[in-house]
């Protein structure tokens, strides 16, 4: 057998880290047992989907690296194959209309909860005889198309995560709507319904693994029915546990982020977040390995080492984790991720002139990245000819020598068209030697001159990226002004 599996997100918005963490163990299954993995865009819902979201979904998709091997497809684009299901189990005895007002639902409903009993349809119009229907046509009603299920029918799959499952046929809520009322009458049916979709669709692109978040284990017991009724085998069912907030509740947007958009924008890199889902809720073999990649993972990926308790979303370990990845990224693979981040911050590129310059601050900064966007702070120091004195470097320019540092340093760098690092070093001891100071003074005081401050990035290689731009001299100039 050839395993298929598909990723089959709504269009109703942005790709969401669940869905994503989704298609991720999909993506491993089929690698590792080297089968397909298709995409299908669940866009029945006319109302709520959008062409923007289904882009969203599959550049966030490639972005992660999760290429799919046939798609995308879409439900809008199949709806006849739904329409001839629909019709073929109301041939067969095994769907049928029902009239039901949604004045009456209420009502079935509120007598329901009055009798503290759980909500379900009960089933009357189950076997309407032809004059009852014919006298609900002549009021105008239009018909939902529910499918019948069998009160006393136990339901059991041996699901790849969870072990044996076992539903009752009366805990599905009676007779499931697969259709809704027609727009015009001679339609027949309206718009099928999530659970009727999907059956069609797996049975049609021959899925033989369903893999999907938990809260979709009911549907699993109704959708276990219909694949039946359409006279198809079931296919093998593995449902994985959700991602948890530090609460222990459902990721949510209260949570702060949950599309995979937010976590791009907030500078994160695409193998780390690949990297991190695979752990949320997967044991590798080798417990401590932390660090792999997608094809790595898939190497050893099986649904039996996927964990049922739900797995808690861990914001240090993603950081770690991203680091590893931007702390082994090479300078000339850094560089351009870092651009978006400074242009975006305002400051003066020119990405023409200054490509070994931007080269050699990636590289200063880059032990320090956690995020993408650190770069921003990690770099403000380093970027115009404007000083701007923080507190600390005020301090340190009024100590005794710092003035002398600074005017020594300044015609020092007048004089330089071309610094080195071994002039830099040796300008720093012939101060330290001739202005008879200590070398901590020196490097304080020429630190706060050039960066208005004592804290920051190495002192030598700051110095050479300013005066490489022309920056040095000027706030040289400033800090002894001020100083």
């Amino acid at each position: 057998m050839t395993v298929r599996v598909r990723i089959a997100p709504s269009p109703t918005g942005n790709l969401h880290i669940g869905t994503a963490r989704t298609a991720v163990f999909n993506w491993l299954f089929a690698r590792h047992t080297g089968g397909t993995f298709i995409l299908r865009v669940e866009d029945t819902d006319l109302e709520r989907s959008k062409p923007e979201y289904t882009e969203n979904i599959q550049s966030g998709l490639q972005w992660l690296g999760l290429n799919w091997d046939e798609g995308p497809f879409f439900q809008t684009q199949r709806l006849d194959h739904y329409r001839q299901a629909i019709q073929q189990l109301l041939d067969q005895g095994l769907a049928y209309r029902c009239y039901c007002t949604s004045e009456e639902l209420e009502q079935m409903r509120e007598a329901q909860k009055a009798n503290n009993q759980a909500p379900r349809y009960d089933n009357r119009h189950r076997n309407l005889s032809p004059e009852q229907e014919a006298a609900f046509l002549a009021e105008g009603r239009q018909a939902v198309i529910r499918f019948r299920i069998d009160d006393d029918r136990q339901i059991v799959w041996q699901d790849q995560i969870r072990g044996q499952m076992v539903w009752q046929g009366s805990d599905l809520g009676g007779d499931m709507v697969i259709a809704r009322t027609p727009e015009k009458a001679e339609d027949g049916f309206g718009q099928p319904l999530y659970n009727l979709a999907v059956v069609v669709d797996d049975i049609d692109m021959a899925i033989t693994h369903v893999i999907r978040g938990e809260d979709h284990i009911a549907n699993t017991a109704k959708q276990i029915l219909l694949y039946e009724a359409l006279g198809s085998a079931v296919p093998t069912f593995a449902h994985t546990p959700l991602i948890l907030n530090q609460e222990g509740k459902k990721l949510s947007k209260r949570d702060g982020v949950t599309s995979i958009d937010d976590f791009r924008a907030m500078g994160f890199l695409p193998q780390a977040i690949a990297n991190y889902m695979c752990l949320l809720g997967w044991t590798p073999p080798d417990s401590t390995q932390e660090i792999f990649t997608l094809a790595e993972a898939a190497e050893q990926f099986s649904l039996e080492r996927v964990n049922k308790a739900g797995a808690k979303f861990d914001w240090q370990k993603l950081d770690w984790i991203n680091s590893q990845y931007l702390h082994s990224l090479p300078t000339a693979e850094l560089v351009p991720l870092l651009i978006p981040q400074w242009q975006g911050a305002g400051y003066a590129i020119d990405l023409e002139k200054d490509g070994a310059w931007l080269a050699s601050l990636a590289g200063l900064i880059a032990p320090s990245l956690t995020r993408l966007t650190d770069a921003v702070a990690e770099s403000k120091l380093l970027f115009g000819d404007r000083l701007d004195l923080q507190e600390d470097g005020a301090k340190q320019l009024a100590v005794e020598g710092a003035k002398a540092v600074l005017e020594a340093a300044l015609a020092f760098s007048q004089s330089t068209p071309e610094l080195t690092l071994d002039e830099a070093k040796g300008e720093i001891n012939r101060l330290t030697k001739e202005l008879g100071l200590k070398k901590g003074v020196v490097m304080k005081s020429l630190r706060a001159g050039l960066m208005g401050t004592v804290q920051g990035p190495d002192l030598l290689q700051s110095w050479l990226l300013l005066h490489q731009k022309g920056w040095a001299t000027p706030r040289l100039t400033q800090a002894i002004a001020q100083g």
